[in-house]
């Protein structure tokens, strides 16, 4: 549970020292006031990176060098004995202009950015992720592996590894292409070859076997949920689509075969990054075929599914951060949603209060005015 959240120079917001109640928290204000920077600057602190951009400096408050992200958070796992509260636990975020930043654990700095994984777990629901079903393959692949870095971090670990020795043999394809042309692949450049082609394949084989049993919680998982919202008029259905087996032989295999191709193109076309999430509803391939409504439905199905699945995972809730949310979803599916979220601690930024939110009980509304916020 979040029990502050301090910023400093952090996008629109100059200074920040703001306390969360440990249920409903609600920001309602116009759009451009600071509502969303707010939970970019928590999510930010849970994954050490933004949802929203790639590039660090653009989050640093116009004319500033520096900013600063701090969430004092209390684990209730940390519990060491019956009546005992637990202890209050400090992550800090600081964020540099020059594109460096740096986490700090009860301020003692973190060797890599990555520690910060799975200290403060989120689920973010915005608009964009309501998109998940009809964008392409990627954005189903940024779901899985943004829930399950932050419950299991040998995942992270190999997935970090494995896209590093990608990017290394991406880079050495496209040397390839530059120095072989039509002739032959000079010696030292097949050895590389033959050296990425192992550590892709050691590293791939964990980050295949993980998604699998990813996505068969989220078999298990999504459904009756998915049939709750939409009373029982459809089934969805969820398989994991690997783009290369989970066989080492026949990994190496196929990157034998596109090996042409892929010095051609100067990308790597085998491999768990091509992998995608199967999604039927009534047996129908929902991706391609489904309706607005019911890709939205399908999308609200997978990221209540992500708070089930985490809750299971690490025994532990995770913080919900709703972006501008109910504004997408029809009066049933808010309704629905606010059941499911009464009882977790949740920050909410809307335009105005609907009435689904007005009905929530010991929700605190907050005021977001030019990076302004008061109760």
């Amino acid at each position: 549970m979040i029990l502050k959240v301090e910023l400093r120079d952090f996008r629109n917001y100059s200074s920040l020292d703001l306390e969360l109640a440990p249920g409903v928290n609600v920001f309602m204000g116009k759009n451009a006031q600071g509502k969303t920077n707010l939970l970019e600057a928590v999510a930010y602190c849970s994954t050490g990176r933004s949802h929203r951009t790639p590039r660090d400096r653009e989050c640093i408050r116009i004319g500033e060098s520096d900013a600063y992200i701090r969430l004092y958070y209390r684990n209730e796992k940390k519990v060491t004995r019956p009546g005992a509260e637990a202890p209050v636990d400090l992550v800090e975020l600081q964020l540099h202009r020059t594109g460096s930043k740096a986490g700090l654990i009860n301020r003692v700095p973190c060797q890599k950015i990555s520690d910060l994984y799975g200290l403060v777990r989120t689920v973010l629901f915005s608009p964009e992720d309501l998109s998940l079903i009809k964008e392409g393959p990627a954005a189903r692949r940024r779901f899985m592996d943004m829930e399950i870095c932050q419950v299991d971090k040998v995942y992270m670990h190999y997935l970090m590894q494995y896209n590093v020795v990608l990017r290394q043999r991406n880079q050495l394809l496209k040397d390839i292409a530059r120095r072989a042309g039509n002739g032959e692949i000079p010696s030292d450049m097949q050895a590389m070859v033959q050296v990425y082609d192992d550590q892709l394949i050691a590293n791939a084989l964990p980050v295949i076997e993980r998604r699998r049993k990813f996505v068969e919680l989220l078999e298990r998982t999504a459904p009756p949920l998915h049939a709750r919202i939409t009373g029982d008029s459809e089934e969805i259905r969820f398989t994991y689509e690997m783009n290369v087996p989970s066989n080492p032989d026949d990994i190496r295999e196929e990157l034998t075969m596109a090996f042409e191709k892929d010095v051609r193109n100067g990308n790597t076309s085998a491999g768990p990054h091509h992998d995608d999430i199967g999604i039927r509803i009534n047996g129908t391939d929902v991706r391609t075929y489904g309706s607005q409504g019911q890709k939205r439905t399908a999308a609200l199905s997978m990221k209540l599914a992500e708070v089930r699945m985490m809750e299971q995972e690490t025994g532990d809730s995770p913080i919900l951060l709703l972006d501008d949310v109910m504004s997408e979803l029809d009066e049933s599916r808010q309704t629905f949603l606010v059941r499911c979220i009464e009882n977790h601690q949740t920050l909410i930024t809307c335009t105005g209060v609907e009435d689904s939110i007005r009905k929530m009980q010991k929700a605190k509304l907050f005021h977001v005015e030019g990076g302004v916020i008061t109760e």
